[in-house]
């Protein structure tokens, strides 16, 4: 299983580093800077699955993955309508799954 190493930068987001590129994982201060959106349009958003769920950071923290953010300000930047945005988090969730199952079988 590959290491991650975790460190707290000047803002609240970690930085993670992996086997690929690093990633951020985005709290929501910062996924609210990325997407413009107020913190309850964020959280409605992902009940509507129109965003990713937060991954837990700690017991009592939780944030998103920037690339996950990312993609999905790209498909909203290049017009797409709801149903193509509810695809999208629907893959990246499922990426992140199996992401995870990928790491235990190693």
């Amino acid at each position: 299983m590959h290491r991650i190493q975790q460190q707290l930068t000047g803002t609240d987001t970690m930085k993670v580093q992996t086997h690929k590129e690093p990633t951020l994982i985005l709290r929501i201060n910062d996924v609210m800077l990325r997407t413009g959106l107020p913190k309850s349009s964020v959280y409605e958003k992902v009940k509507k699955k129109e965003l990713p769920p937060p991954i837990a950071i700690s017991t009592r923290r939780a944030g998103w993955p920037s690339y996950e953010i990312d993609e999905i300000n790209k498909a909203l930047i290049s017009g797409a309508d709801p149903t193509t945005i509810k695809t999208l988090v629907s893959r990246l969730t499922s990426e992140r799954e199996q992401s995870v199952e990928g790491d235990d079988n190693e």
